[in-house]
């Protein structure tokens, strides 16, 4: 399977981008297409190397700092505008960047369009709890929302987390600073409104604290909030590991009882570190988009293919965008043609 990969994107880019490419193609079967200047791209393959993938020159890089949508629309042989215009030909099944986000949504629209019924795409990130996983959106797409953008995260979500990840009638919860309705600014007000009218599973405000403890399937807010929220559960989960690796290791008592424990401590870093997600998809475009962490190193990248791999067979997108008119319509039918969805 062809996977389109903006190889210019990320913190780390080209090198470990082409070596997570690298691992995917020979541990995983696929045949990833790197997008970006191959100078520097061919500067990373070693001669038996370059028969395991295809590069695709975009001489033009989209930065970190610039505007999304003035810069996708200038640089056109960029690599985030050339990797979404392969799946947009049918030369690639999805595509991965580690680069700027609002720049892959951005050509994510206007190469893709958007699924019916959706205003504006979301990041749909997975989280580890302590019942399973947590879908989190948006995690950093969309830094203003309107509360109709806010219900159409839930129903993306709902659907993700349902036909995706097999989990039956996902709890959907609102991101906020109290249980009680009336908590919170304008815009959670006004979203508590809908989703309570959609008929979705909807189990009112969560706060943070209980993201993780499970006591929601799928857990709504703006890019911003989540964004946040993202990046501090990545900065308490690394710390906290290392703060636990400096106390097993004071004294020789500490260092065997961490030994005997190792493989549930293995198992808890693994569950923690986001390198082993990959990427997160960007539900409500009409294609397979995968956006990988900032920082990713070779495994993330590798993994980020791996999911883009997974959500093009099993067609995340067409489940999406086919369920939801009649989510849609279900849920119109159970309040009464209200039409707020």
């Amino acid at each position: 399977m062809n996977i389109a990969v903006d190889a210019m994107g990320g913190d780390f880019a080209p090198s470990e981008t082409v070596r997570g490419a690298l691992l995917a193609a020979r541990q995983d079967g696929l045949r990833p297409i790197l997008v970006g200047d191959e100078e520097k791209i061919y500067a990373e393959l070693e001669g038996p190397d370059r028969s395991l993938v295809e590069v695709v020159h975009a001489p033009e890089v989209i930065g970190m700092d610039e505007s999304p949508a003035v810069a996708v629309r200038r640089k056109k042989n960029s690599s985030i505008v050339r990797a979404v215009q392969l799946v947009r030909e049918g030369r690639a099944a999805a595509m991965v960047s580690a680069g700027n986000t609002g720049a892959v949504m951005a050509a994510g629209l206007l190469g893709l369009g958007r699924i019916k019924g959706i205003d504006r795409p979301a990041i749909a990130s997975v989280l580890p709890t302590r019942r399973g996983k947590v879908v989190l959106l948006d995690a950093g797409a969309n830094v203003d929302c309107e509360p109709h953008h806010l219900l159409q995260f839930a129903l993306m979500g709902y659907l993700y987390a349902r036909d995706v990840l097999g989990v039956s009638d996902p709890r959907v919860g609102l991101l906020n600073i109290g249980e009680e309705e009336c908590k919170g600014n304008s815009l959670t007000q006004a979203a508590f409104s809908l989703l309570k009218e959609s008929g979705l599973n909807f189990v009112g405000n969560v706060e943070g604290r209980d993201i993780f403890p499970g006591q929601a399937d799928v857990v709504v807010c703006d890019g911003f909030v989540g964004n946040v929220v993202l990046k501090t559960s990545e900065g308490l989960a690394m710390t906290l590991l290392g703060m636990l690796k400096d106390a097993l290791g004071v004294s020789w008592l500490s260092r065997l009882g961490a030994l005997l424990s190792l493989p549930a401590l293995q198992d808890l870093r693994r569950r923690l570190d986001y390198a082993e997600y990959g990427g997160a998809p960007l539900l409500g475009v009409n294609g397979a988009v995968v956006i990988g962490h900032g920082s990713s190193d070779a495994r993330a990248i590798r993994n980020a293919l791996r999911f883009a791999a997974s959500a093009a067979q099993s067609r995340l997108v067409e489940k999406i965008a086919g369920s939801l008119g009649q989510l849609v319509h279900d849920m119109k039918s159970s309040c009464g043609g209200c039409g707020n969805a």
